[in-house]
This record gives C-alpha cells, sequence and structure tokens, in this order.
C-alpha cells in the first residue's frame, strides 16, 4: 500500500451557503474566521485591525454590534476592507436590520431571542433584502432558562436542541441561508454537541472551542477540539477563540487545518526540535526564518533539521531543506534531492531568497496553466 502524506479526509455533506462572496459549506474549502476586539466605533482601529487579520489569512471576520452607534460605525469598517464582515448581534433585533442595511454579510443571531416572531420577519426581511445570511450561535455558557431546567446543566442535548429550536424559526419563515455553532469552553462538550449535531441536519456548521484561553493554553485546546472534527469531517468555518489577537487566531487557524491537509497556504516548516547534534542553532533560524516568510502566501514545504540523521529523510518530503553539516556548512537540498552546501553565515538569507524563487516560480506556473 502506497503511503500518502495526507489522507483523504472525507467531508460531512452540508448545503451551501454564501457569507458575502466566501462560499460556505458544500464543497468549499473550510474558510477562517476572527473576531475583532477594538471597540466598533472606533472606525480606524477596527479597520487595522481587520486589515491585519486579513492578511494572515482570514476569510470571514466578526464585528460586535451592540449599540446603535455601532451600526453606524460598520457602514465606514465595510467600505475600507476587503473580507466580509459578520455583525454579532445578541438581544436587540433593530442593530440586525442596521447591521444588513450598513453592509454586513452575516448577521450572528439566535431568532428566538429578539422577541416576537413580527421582529424575526424584520430581520429575515433586510437580511433577504441585503443579501445577508446569517449564524445561529449556541454557547454553554449562555443556554436558555428552559433547558437549562430540563437538562439540569449544559450538555450535548441541550446545545443542539437550542440549536435546532432556533433553526426551526428560520426553517418556519422559509429561511435556509444560515449556518450554526454549538460551541463550549469544555473540548469533549464542544465535540460531543457537534458530533450529535452533525448526524441530524445537514446546516453548514461554524466550528469553535469558545474561550480556549491565551495564546499557549488555548492553541492546544483548539488544536485537540478542532482537530478531532475536522478528521471526521465536521466543520465548514472554523474560529480559534484565543485571549491574542485577531491575527494570531487566524494563523493558529491555518496552521490547524494545513496540518490536516485540508487548506495550504504559506510556508510550512518541518524543524527539529534540536540537540547536540545539531550543526546550527535551529531554534533560532526557524523564529526567523518565520517571521521573515511570512509575507509569502503561495504554498510551500520547507525543512529545517539540525544533522544529517533525519534530514535527507525530511527533504525527501519537502520542496525546499537545509542540513546541517560540519565545518560550518550545510546542505541544501532542492525537491528532495543535494543541490549544493552553504556557509551557516549566509544560510538564513539564502533560504529565503530559495524559498521566495520558488513562490514566484509556482505563481509563474499557476498563471500559464491558467491562460
Amino acid at each position: 500500500m502506497t503511503y500518502r502524506p495526507y489522507q483523504q479526509i472525507l467531508r460531512r455533506r452540508s448545503r451551501q451557503i454564501h457569507v458575502g462572496r466566501v462560499p460556505v459549506g458544500g464543497d468549499a474549502p473550510i474558510s477562517v474566521q476572527t473576531m475583532t476586539n477594538t471597540p466598533t466605533e472606533d472606525v480606524a482601529a477596527t479597520v487595522a485591525q481587520i486589515q491585519r487579520a486579513e492578511r494572515a489569512g482570514a476569510d470571514i471576520v466578526r464585528v460586535s454590534c451592540p449599540t446603535e452607534a455601532a451600526t453606524k460605525a460598520l457602514k465606514d469598517i465595510v467600505r475600507q476592507v476587503n473580507v466580509p464582515i459578520v455583525a454579532d448581534i445578541h438581544f436587540h433585533y433593530r442593530r440586525a436590520i442596521e447591521a444588513a442595511e450598513a453592509g454586513a454579510a452575516c448577521l450572528r443571531i439566535n431568532p428566538g431571542n429578539i422577541g416576537s416572531l413580527e421582529r424575526v420577519r424584520e430581520v429575515i426581511k433586510a437580511a433577504r433584502d441585503h443579501g445577508c445570511s446569517m449564524r445561529i450561535g449556541v454557547n454553554a455558557g449562555s443556554l436558555e432558562k428552559h433547558l437549562l431546567e430540563k437538562y439540569g446543566e449544559p450538555n450535548p442535548d441541550a446545545l443542539v436542541e437550542s440549536a435546532l429550536e432556533h433553526a426551526k424559526i428560520l426553517q418556519d419563515l422559509d429561511f435556509h441561508e444560515f449556518k450554526i455553532s454549538v460551541k463550549a469552553s469544555d473540548v469533549f462538550l464542544a465535540v460531543a454537541a457537534y458530533q450529535q449535531l452533525a448526524e441530524v441536519c445537514d446546516h453548514p456548521l461554524h466550528i469553535g472551542i469558545t474561550e480556549a484561553g491565551g495564546r499557549r493554553t488555548g492553541t492546544v485546546k483548539s488544536a485537540i477540539g478542532l482537530g478531532s472534527l475536522l478528521w471526521a469531517g465536521i466543520g465548514d468555518t472554523i474560529r480559534v477563540s484565543l485571549s491574542a489577537e485577531p491575527e494570531e487566531e487566524v494563523l493558529v487557524g491555518w496552521e490547524i487545518l494545513k496540518s490536516l491537509g485540508l487548506r495550504h497556504r504559506g510556508v510550512r516548516i518541518v524543524s527539529c526540535p534540536s540537540c547536540a547534534r545539531q550543526g546550527f542553532d535551529v531554534i533560532r533560524t526557524v523564529a526567523i526564518l518565520e517571521e521573515r516568510l511570512a509575507h509569502i502566501e503561495t504554498p510551500i514545504t520547507l525543512s529545517i533539521i539540525g544533522c544529517v540523521v533525519n534530514g535527507p529523510g525530511e527533504a525527501l518530503l519537502t520542496d525546499l531543506g537545509v542540513t546541517g553539516g560540519g565545518n560550518g556548512r550545510h546542505m541544501i537540498y532542492r525537491a528532495g534531492k543535494t543541490d549544493h552546501t552553504i556557509a551557516g553565515d549566509d544560510m538564513i538569507e539564502h533560504i529565503v531568497n530559495l524559498v521566495e524563487q520558488k513562490a514566484a516560480e509556482i505563481q509563474a506556473q499557476t498563471r500559464m496553466a491558467a491562460e
């Protein structure tokens, strides 16, 4: 049996909706989302944060709209960014209507929480009139009182029942352009809820481990939870929730998708943890290269291995590679084959140039193939 680096993950079948120009569900790529944390009324700060997230690879960005001033600012924000914006609405239906009119591509709103059926109809009309989809966002920390009384505590059954209750309201009013999330800060609870929901509906699912924590702990929890779901084929959009800057959430989200072979973007570095055999400072080299190569969007694999024990083998599976050698000179690999040596003092700059050249070659080949 021939081993392939990435085994094909069979994704769950879901209906496709659109968040602005971004297709979600069906056979569309899994999109990466984040959320701003600036005051929405501060247009300049919010736009700057969204643009940083765009550069990091965000497909969709959510912006909180709790006040009329926020929805007024949203109109200016939408004009200055490229990614579609999800307006985060909780209880006030007027904010949803204002956000749709301001140019939001999607409304994050639970229809059962905004009052009468007539108010829901008004929000749906605004969404239809302005081409908005919606996201039903169920959270273990804010379940409805009747479900907490019924189940005694947040559990997968309660999260799924809440989601389906909200979905039914939209479906009964013949609105189907929505996705669902059932988030929890507990990895096991969130994964179980998503697994259960995936079995009983075909709505596209936005997955995340909410309130996951700081950069390190939140990354680990999100990788375990989202990785488990994505490996099982569950998930159409993802958000890594970190107590960190939004662009950091985007970068972690991309790393999760890249590690599963679900999407590819930028330079994927394969590097060793280093040991006494290393011919150069691997940790420092990788840290510098991650920063120097962050601007490259073209998918490229690069192996950085400190010695000859694993270096040649890893280089077989990467576009470019370097293996530490003796006498201050290190071996450079292209397409898995030895190519030339380079002095240690010149290595980092040389690798950056090689990667940039490789990216330019791939881009040229892509353009030629499209013509």
